[in-house]
């Protein structure tokens, strides 16, 4: 005796919501269909499966025999689906970027990956290169052109950098201080920028990009960001104009062995337009909010 699951799973519809009626809703089948389904599996085993009533479909003992088994194929064929979708998505592209980039990509996610993709994506964030000739990163957007020969890039935009306040000039802003960079975010062009040039009056300072930007929307001191963060907050304000000499191109690199590969080109060319939609907030061409 062989059992289809989809008769199974008429079954399992049925005697779990009492009736035929009911069952129609999660089946999409017509009442009378599924009687005939029923019917069908009853004449197969032998014996009936539910005691009929107005009241609605009650299982006998054979149904509640059959209603064990039947959950465990059930069960068997729910591993096997998740099975084949994760072997479906076993291709992971990771993209590498810094913090605020990163950010931008998680808010922007829907224009980057959908679930209707058959590879999965990973976000790898740091403010130090990731080595992608060493495969701990298929993508990587990176502010340098790539030098290694075994990396191809390719120029998707530029980044502009402003300097920046909390909107209600209180505590370090109205003291003229700023808002400095600790641990690894000390070693970006524009926390170095601020050491250099407003060392002597930093009067608080973050230890990650996040922590910074609180820190100046709360009003302990002035700060640099780029652009498409300053400009996207409104809880901050651009008070001078852009420093021009911290403006950086904006390149999206890959191993020149992994670009062609379907995955990794359609994340790319997805970022690269992602990017290209957005370069007049990255190129801080319409900042939300003016310092007066």
């Amino acid at each position: 005796m062989e059992f289809g699951w989809d008769d199974l799973r008429v079954f399992l519809d049925v005697a779990r919501l009492g009736g035929l009626s009911a069952a129609t809703a999660t089946t999409g089948l017509s009442a009378a269909t599924l009687g005939r389904r029923v019917n069908a599996l009853e004449r197969q085993i032998g014996e009936p499966l539910f005691h009929r009533s107005q009241q609605g479909y009650r299982l006998t003992s054979a149904g509640e025999d059959l209603l064990a088994r039947a959950e465990d194929v059930e069960a068997a064929m729910l591993s096997l689906t998740r099975w084949k979708e994760g072997n479906l998505r076993d291709r992971i592209v990771r993209l590498s970027a810094g913090p605020w980039t990163s950010a931008f990509v998680s808010r922007h996610i829907g224009r980057v990956w959908t679930v209707a993709d058959r590879f999965g994506l990973e976000l790898v964030t740091a403010n130090e290169k990731v080595d992608i000739g060493r495969r701990n990163a298929d993508l990587g957007i990176r502010n340098q052109r790539p030098t290694e020969q075994w990396l191809a890039g390719r120029q998707i935009g530029s980044v502009a950098y402003g300097l920046y306040s909390g909107r209600e000039l209180i505590n370090g802003v109205a003291a003229g201080l700023f808002v400095g960079v600790a641990g690894d975010g000390a070693q970006t062009h524009s926390a170095r920028w601020i050491e250099a040039h407003h060392g002597d009056r930093i009067g608080v300072r973050g230890n990650d990009a996040m922590s910074v930007r609180e820190l100046v929307a709360a009003g302990a001191g002035l700060s640099v960001f780029p652009c498409f963060v300053g400009d996207s907050d409104e809880r901050l304000i651009r008070v001078a104009p852009i420093i021009t000499e911290l403006r950086t191109d904006q390149w999206l690199v890959s191993h020149h062995e992994e670009r062609h590969s379907l995955a990794v080109r359609t994340i790319g060319d997805r970022i690269a337009a992602l990017m290209r939609e957005n370069a007049p907030l990255f190129g801080g061409e319409r900042p939300l909010h003016q310092g007066k």
